[in-house]
């Protein structure tokens, strides 16, 4: 009888283990799925609702029309902006934005933002990806080059980069003055670097090149005593 009872126990665990490994699978691949699909869903609704009340004033009630309208109107702005005529608009309305004492300021970092990922290369407020040793020796973290500074001192000038180090998503960070000599340059464009921030780090690749192409090991990169630097 005891037998038959600790057979049973055993049975009985290991039902429930099993079912808990293909419930936490599932989960595992639903969850993406379902995030993708919400947020989707809420964009749509987002952007649908910037035109959507105008047809419902029209008495025109299709779901769709308003999204439809919506990318449709950014896509036209997109061309008119690149023309010259779009472009002297444009410079017109941020030369009256600026003497605005509190909108200026939030239209400058929308801006600076925007143009970190514009597909137009003479816009991009972020100029490399970079590696720099920080907080502590040992640590590493990615960052951003967005420019470069002449320091003049007593001992002489020292050609610095201003790193812009994001701490949450893109939008906050913290900027350093780093000498170029401290910095890794890995072989990433600025689209892969800003996928690595906005994963939480969930796309680096296992291992990376430096401009020079030698390889970096991601899990032993603090071996490395001297950063590479293009053209070293």
């Amino acid at each position: 009888m005891a037998d038959c009872v600790t057979s049973s126990q055993a049975f009985y665990k290991v039902i429930r283990s099993w079912a808990s490994k293909k419930f936490m699978t599932g989960c595992v691949i639903l969850l993406p799925i379902a995030v993708t699909f919400y947020i989707t869903w809420w964009f749509i609704h987002f952007v649908d609702g910037f035109f959507s009340p105008i047809y419902k004033h029209l008495g025109i009630n299709i779901f769709g029309l308003g999204f439809v309208t919506s990318i449709t109107f950014i896509f036209i702005a997109g061309v008119f902006m690149s023309s010259w005529l779009g472009e002297s608009l444009l410079s017109l309305g941020e030369w009256l934005i600026k003497k605005m004492p509190f909108i200026s300021y939030i239209y400058s970092a929308s801006k600076q933002i925007s143009a970190a990922i514009s597909p137009d290369q003479k816009s991009k407020a972020f100029k490399e990806v970079a590696i720099i040793r920080h907080p502590r020796i040992g640590e590493y973290a990615f960052g951003f080059i967005t420019s470069t500074v002449t320091l003049h001192g007593s001992s002489g000038s020292e050609e610095l980069n201003c790193v812009y180090v994001p701490s949450n998503h893109l939008y906050i960070g913290d900027v350093f003055l780093i000498s170029s000599k401290d910095i890794i340059r890995p072989n990433l464009s600025v689209r892969e670097g800003i996928e690595i921030v906005i994963s939480g780090g969930m796309s680096v690749p296992q291992v990376l090149t430096t401009l020079d192409t030698q390889a970096i090991d991601i899990a032993g990169l603090e071996n490395f005593t001297t950063p590479l630097v293009n053209g070293d």
